[in-house]
């Protein structure tokens, strides 16, 4: 049994490290059929949001949503250990668009890792992965958009064939706030939204349907409210084509950022989300919609003692990535001397970067994500026993994640759905 894990790591290594897109998908094809037969499968959690939106079952759980941007087959690892240790099922694996691109994790790689974290760990049945901010530029929009379409479709068209059964547009970006009306301000959003999940609806595989998110507020501008809600998801129904599915769950902005707000020391200040609000928008989204709920972006910074709110406010999703990565570089067990080289190739390749006024600390972590996909080859290079240190750090937060978020025992709930 340990040779054939060992067999199997190797494999995964060889995916990750190889820069021949040939060689990740043959690879790839090959865990996906592995996984199979051992009763683990990519698929989508739409079933069961849109049970929650009509009320099938309390909404006393928010699946955490975590971004793994490095170590991924070894973080995901410890994901399904935290998760199986309660019995939990509704929590999904996801990277960004833009993730993909400076973590150097192409879709095919990111769903590998993850499947064969599942194999590794006796998963057994659906496994969710996401595209998490399939996001519009809005200057590139505005000078043509049916390329910055055409550039996300295809985007959605790799992700979908690599397993990813679950995907949030992200077209908030082209929201106007300058016109008269609510209306008109979401306008391009909810109209490219809908165009885009018919895309998603004729690219899907028989037998699977996304789940589809939208979203109705850029991260780090100002809250949501519930007109903009209400004239976003009623402008994206009347454009939705007839007898099309729609949307599972609408993200929405209450207070945060990404990353965090990043103090002179490199500290990050404390963040005020709006509870209420976001406990309004969620039922709103459900009662009057039917959606599952408002998804929390930007949230894994938060103190630990304010997660349990978001089961509170009836939050159906959270999205949590930078903590994460934090105590990747901050362990005690990452080298000092592969850290600070990471740092000077920042303040070497990205000096253009650092904004006026900014300190280095607030530089570095801010642009520390950036390179993690350069020197990713030497990350997966360290000992095992160096990785296995930093995950089993890492692997308590998880634990204590998925404790606050109450999702301890829905394995149960999402075998019944999906």
């Amino acid at each position: 049994m340990e040779e054939k894990t060992n067999n199997l790591l190797e494999r995964v290594k060889e995916l990750s490290l190889s820069d021949d897109m040939k060689i990740k998908e043959e690879i790839g094809r090959d865990f996906f059929e592995l996984a199979k037969n051992k009763g683990i499968y990519s698929s989508s959690i739409n079933d069961l949001y849109m049970a929650r939106g009509k009320n099938e079952f309390a909404p006393n759980f928010t699946v955490p949503a975590i971004n793994i941007r490095t170590m991924t087959l070894d973080l995901a690892r410890a994901i399904f250990r935290a998760a199986k240790r309660i019995n939990a099922g509704t929590f999904i694996f996801e990277i960004a668009k833009t993730e993909m691109g400076y973590t150097n994790q192409p879709p095919i790689e990111y769903s590998t890792n993850v499947l064969a974290a599942a194999i590794c760990e006796n998963w057994s049945g659906p496994v969710f992965i996401q595209g998490d901010h399939f996001q519009m530029k809005a200057k590139k929009f505005m000078e043509s958009s049916e390329k910055e379409i055409e550039a996300l479709k295809k985007v959605i068209s790799d992700a979908i064939e690599a397993g990813f059964y679950n995907i949030d547009i992200d077209s908030s970006t082209l929201v106007d706030l300058s016109k008269p009306d609510i209306k008109t301000q979401q306008y391009l959003n909810y109209d490219v939204c809908a165009w885009l999940t018919n895309f998603i609806r004729h690219s899907q595989p028989r037998g699977i349907k996304v789940s589809v998110g939208g979203e109705i507020g850029e991260i780090g501008q100002k809250n949501s409210t519930p007109e903009e809600l209400r004239g976003f998801i009623e402008g994206y129904q009347q454009r939705l084509p007839e007898g099309v599915t729609g949307l599972s769950k609408i993200s929405v902005q209450t207070g945060t950022s990404h990353g965090g707000v990043v103090l002179p020391d490199g500290s990050i200040a404390e963040v005020a989300i709006d509870f209420n609000t976001l406990k309004q928008l969620s039922r709103i989204a459900r009662k009057e919609f039917g959606l599952a709920g408002a998804v929390q972006h930007g949230a894994s910074t938060l103190p630990s003692e304010a997660f349990h709110k978001f089961v509170e406010c009836e939050t159906v999703e959270v999205h949590l990535a930078t903590d994460f990565q934090n105590m990747v570089y901050e362990s005690k067990h990452f080298p000092q001397d592969l850290r600070e080289r990471m740092y000077d190739w920042l303040r070497e390749n990205l000096a253009g970067e650092k904004k006026e006024g900014q300190t280095d600390e607030q530089f570095i972590y801010k642009t520390r994500k950036k390179a993690l996909g350069t020197f990713k080859k030497e990350i997966l290079g360290l000992k095992q026993e160096v990785r296995d240190a930093i995950t089993a750090e890492v692997e308590k937060k998880f634990a204590f994640l998925f404790e606050q978020l109450n999702i301890a025992n829905t394995k149960d709930l999402v075998d019944k759905y999906i």
